[in-house]
């Protein structure tokens, strides 16, 4: 039998404790998408199947980004999974600041007036039906109403702090 891995010392829970823990954790990239005066989103690693029955996902959104007050009024948002070729999309929405949907970012008007981007791997418009408060973040819960998961690609990851790719065994 091999013998277990040795455990460090616990450390107390923290901030930093929990971005370290999830550095090593590999998560798939997406960005939500909503429109109120203007179009707005963001790049998430929280991206959520919750149920099947009814078709609900659910993301986490900093009530302190640019995007919340629009997200925080938003019927209806969209969800983008990238692919490892949009890395550089992944970091315009992921950048404070940046007029995301300025060109090279391409989208157009979906189902609700929700901003869809173009080569996605997939993407959904959702009805928003909850928004949980958790610490400086709301947890929102939204359930499909439209989509297309037909892109082309492999997914795009999180891991490290770094965008990354699929590596084949």
């Amino acid at each position: 039998m091999p013998a277990a891995p040795a455990v460090g010392a616990p450390r107390a829970g923290s901030p930093d404790l929990l971005r370290s823990v999830f550095r090593q954790h590999a998560a798939g990239v997406a960005v939500v998408t909503a429109h109120g005066d203007r179009p707005v989103g963001f790049t998430a690693t929280s991206l959520n199947s919750v149920s099947a029955e009814p078709p609900l996902i659910s993301f986490g959104v900093g009530t302190g980004s640019s995007s919340w007050p629009v997200i925080a009024e938003a019927e209806h948002i969209g969800v983008h999974v990238l692919g490892e070729h949009q890395e550089q999309l992944a970091a315009t929405f992921a950048r404070s600041g940046a007029d995301r949907f300025a060109a090279p970012t391409r989208w157009n008007r979906g189902p609700e007036g929700v901003p869809v981007l173009e080569g996605v791997l997939a993407w959904l418009v959702c009805r928003v039906v909850a928004r949980v408060p958790a610490g400086d973040h709301r947890i929102v819960i939204a359930e499909a109403v439209a989509g297309d998961p037909d892109g082309a690609g492999r997914p795009l990851l999180y891991h490290q702090g770094r965008f990354n790719a699929l590596r084949d065994r």
